[in-house]
């Protein structure tokens, strides 16, 4: 009995020191996360707005680092130059050069004839807030002479986010590590309070607590209720594991293979918005959308990120004559006939139907299971896009005389085996 008060004892004393400690760390994170807020927010702009207009206006020739993209990264620009003259140079470069100055010189030396674009009409505030959003985006870097800089293009690529949603995320995951910790000390502290109780066996003396487990483990054990609700648990598990795994043969949902270039769709598709058809060719006129060739790469990276390790891949392909080898991500049987162009151009579904969010991957991964029922419920669901195509006028007029729903692909043939099996 003592020793079991002991124990009480112990956990008790375990319990508070884990939520000080707890509390602690969050108090001191918290602290951290206004003071980076601040910091942040200094240096006379709002870097919320400045990312804005930087995605807008820049991000296509400039990064936040020390990437050169068309133009140089922008990493510690602020420290390179005073704002006074990042004021004159992003609305006139032309008349800072033509000034004299030694510093614009030097750039449009390194970048010549490449000239940044003049923004006569951004306000000061309105560079004040580009400049904090690169601050906050990229840690400074330190001062460096002309020849580290570039020309101040008006574009650069993507920022990084603020440290601010770094700590929102890590407070918001401690506070619920805090309250599972919280809920298990007090189920222990519970358990142990009703294993120190005045339980008494024969004679009038305290049972142990170690003995009251293992009465009450073999009490449960010699019962057949429970017993047979254990056995039909177990059953059901494995015979739902076994049937799931056997549905899964084949299925390569998830499937997200390295490629021999790392190429980002969540680049290209996403902040830079190319249209699909650009790459793939035949994605909207052909049974296959078809893997892009080299030279379609080459109508972007023949002038931009020339440099990049991945990029010059691409050349040394171009230059040995040799294919890229991409590894096909989305397989379908030889036995299914699937056409692109049915489906987007005249079914007008878009690629996130079957492909997911594209646009936000940066490694492309096969989002759908692409089986058979996953066809056939789509089938099922989708209406025909019989707006402004005169083929389903008669087959849209035969099809509200008997019901009232919908043209759906499942009732011109879209659940007939030769429709996909030839």
């Amino acid at each position: 009995m003592h020793t079991d008060f002991i124990g009480f004892s112990l956990i008790k004393m375990y319990s508070r020191s884990v939520i000080s400690t707890l509390v602690i760390v969050l108090i001191a994170l918290f602290s951290s996360y206004q003071s980076v807020a601040q910091d942040a927010a200094a240096g006379g702009g709002d870097a919320a707005k400045g990312k804005e207009l930087f995605s807008t206006l820049c991000q296509q020739c400039h990064a936040v680092t020390d990437e050169k993209v068309i133009g140089p990264g922008l990493k510690g620009i602020t420290k390179r130059r005073d704002t006074a003259w990042l004021l004159k140079w992003v609305k006139n470069p032309q008349a800072v050069i033509s000034s004299g100055d030694a510093y614009a010189t030097a750039l449009y030396a390194k970048f010549q004839p490449l000239v940044m674009q003049s923004f006569p009409d951004l306000s000061d505030d309105d560079i004040k807030n580009i400049l904090a959003h690169i601050d906050a985006s990229a840690a400074p870097a330190p001062a460096a002479g002309p020849a580290t800089g570039g020309a101040v293009a008006a574009t650069a690529t993507p920022a990084s986010e603020s440290p601010s949603g770094l700590f929102t995320a890590v407070l918001v995951a401690l506070l619920v590590v805090m309250l599972l910790v919280l809920g298990v000390l007090l189920v222990l502290v519970t358990i142990l309070s009703k294993a120190v109780g005045p339980t008494t066996g024969e004679g009038g003396q305290a049972t142990p607590f170690l003995q009251r487990l293992k009465t009450s483990l073999g009490a449960a054990a010699s019962n057949s209720t429970l017993r047979s609700i254990v056995l039909w648990l177990f059953v059901f598990v494995v015979t739902k594991q076994t049937f799931d795994g056997l549905y899964s043969v084949g299925v390569s949902q998830g499937y997200a293979p390295k490629q021999p270039i790392a190429f980002s769709h969540k680049l290209h598709a996403g902040q830079y918005q190319v249209n699909c058809n650009y790459c793939h060719t035949s994605v909207y006129k052909g049974k296959i959308a078809t893997i892009p060739s080299a030279n379609i790469c080459m109508n972007c990276h023949g002038e931009i990120k020339r440099e990049s390790p991945e990029i010059q891949k691409i050349y040394k392909a171009i230059e040995t004559d040799t294919p890229i080898e991409w590894v096909r991500v989305h397989n379908l049987p030889d036995l299914a006939y699937f056409n692109h162009a049915q489906h987007t151009n005249v079914g007008q579904v878009q690629c996130q139907t079957c492909h997911g969010e594209i646009e936000k991957m940066e490694v492309v991964e096969q989002r759908s299971s692409l089986t058979m029922g996953w066809c056939i419920d789509c089938h099922r669901k989708t209406e025909v896009a019989t707006k402004d195509n005169a083929y389903y006028d008669k087959l849209v007029a035969l099809h509200k005389k008997g019901s009232k729903e919908p043209l759906r692909v499942a009732n011109i043939g879209g659940l007939e085996c030769s429709k996909c099996h030839y």
